[in-house]
């Protein structure tokens, strides 16, 4: 009976001794004496550039925006660019738009000028630049572009609550995003949400302290496509080690309970 005692004790030293024991689900965690980026200028959104696998969902128009352009009917849209004010009907009724892949290499292959290098560009530089590759074959050109998969991926708290957040709109912040989440959940530290962007080989990790007021202007950083929000989980040894001990409890009371039994039996 001592053995069992003393095994089980010895277990629970070697479940408190090793955190990673406790805590296997915990990630992104940093040394303590890491030393975090500054956020400067948050409240400004910032200039994205188009990378890989983004998706553009571009709606071409001609005469300034007058006549939208169907890229999905080839003859359809050499009328809408030569013709005049008799193909505005047909014209009008199009209302589609289509997603385009920019793939690995940074370009992206569009309906009738083909492929085009657009990856690093900014929104703007990029319609810009379409709308006069646009221009040898349609009058005046007017585009509208966007990138309809920019998101940030949020861990509120607790294993198997991360959410993929979709940027609709190119002023989400912060805190948006943990609404949009379901906020942090109750093993969330406050004090301690990691804001992580840039390049994954040597990223940019903001430390951000939303327990207090003082916290609104940061909870206000204006977000980037592919941030990550990583609150910190509370570490609750106590009730994580009980959650583990109690299965063996129960198998050990088992196993006492048919051995007094047993003994009882004999008698």
């Amino acid at each position: 009976m001592r053995k069992i005692f003393y095994l089980l004790a010895l277990f629970a030293l070697t479940a408190l001794a090793g955190c990673e024991a406790l805590y296997p689900s915990y990630m992104l965690k940093t040394p303590k004496d890491y030393h975090f980026d500054k956020l400067i200028d948050s409240t400004t959104a910032a200039n994205y550039k188009i990378s890989p696998n983004d998706f553009l969902n571009m709606r071409l128009f001609s005469q300034n925006g007058f006549h939208i352009i169907d890229l999905t009917n080839s003859s359809n849209s050499a009328g809408s660019g030569s013709g005049g004010g008799s193909s505005s009907s047909s014209a009008a009724a199009v209302t589609t738009s289509i997603d385009y892949l920019v793939e690995s290499d940074g370009t992206v292959n569009l309906p009738v000028i083909g492929r085009i290098q657009v990856s690093g560009l900014s929104i703007r530089e990029a319609t810009e630049m379409l709308e006069k590759k646009y221009s040898e074959f349609y009058i005046k050109p007017y585009i509208l572009l966007t990138i309809s998969n920019r998101r940030v991926i949020v861990f509120p708290g607790d294993p198997g609550t991360a959410r993929v957040i979709p940027l609709v709109n190119n002023n989400t912040t912060l805190l948006e995003a943990l609404a949009l989440a379901g906020g942090l959940t109750e093993s969330g530290k406050a004090r301690q949400v990691k804001l992580i962007r840039g390049d994954p080989t040597k990223p940019q990790v903001y430390l951000i302290d939303l327990y207090t007021i003082d916290g609104i202007k940061a909870g206000n950083t204006i977000l980037q496509a592919n941030d990550i929000i990583y609150v910190t989980p509370q570490r609750r040894p106590t009730l994580v080690l009980l959650e583990r001990l109690t299965p063996i409890l129960s198998g050990i009371t088992s196993i006492l309970l048919t051995i007094v039994l047993l003994k009882n039996t004999k008698l």
